[in-house]
């Protein structure tokens, strides 16, 4: 179980480092948004669900992961949305 939570986080590592480098490099400001938007919400989806697998964590705590990863995956996108419409 150890060795999925590692790839998993990894995994979303590499996704929050894509989306950084998206966020850098891409020309208009909502192909940035919709880069990070998805690279983002996949990453911590990645994240939390390694996080999820980890062998220390509790019932409460996987628990807590799982309403912040329902949360945060509806948010995000709603979050950005209504960013670029302002």
């Amino acid at each position: 179980m150890s060795i999925i939570a590692i790839v998993m986080i990894s995994s979303g590592l590499f996704f929050m480092a894509v989306s950084a480098l998206g966020l850098i490099t891409l020309p208009g400001l909502y192909t940035r948004a919709h880069a990070v938007a998805k690279s983002e919400t996949f990453a911590l989806l990645l994240v939390l669900t390694g996080m999820f697998f980890h062998p220390d964590v509790d019932f409460g705590a996987a628990i807590r992961l799982v309403f912040i990863l329902i949360f945060s995956m509806m948010a995000n996108p709603t979050a950005v949305h209504a960013l670029l419409r302002a």
